[in-house]
């Protein structure tokens, strides 16, 4: 993996993160704080999951285990 898909990926991972936010509170307005909660979670648990890789990329390219490119 090149370095500006390291990037892009997680711009897109912080974008994930924001439409979660933005879907609990779209929902928030018609349904009750739980339903809000259920439709957002899928979003952001795929959000900190694509940052947990990308922490465990990064750090495996500061040790010098495997390079980014």
């Amino acid at each position: 993996m090149d370095r500006s898909r390291f990037v892009a990926l997680a711009v897109a991972a912080f974008g994930l993160v924001f439409v979660s936010f933005l879907l609990r509170g779209m929902t928030r307005l018609v349904a009750p704080y739980e339903v809000a909660v259920a439709v957002s979670a899928p979003v952001f648990l795929a959000a900190a999951a694509l940052l947990a890789g990308l922490f465990v990329l990064a750090l495996l390219d500061v040790t010098g285990i495997r390079p980014l490119g």
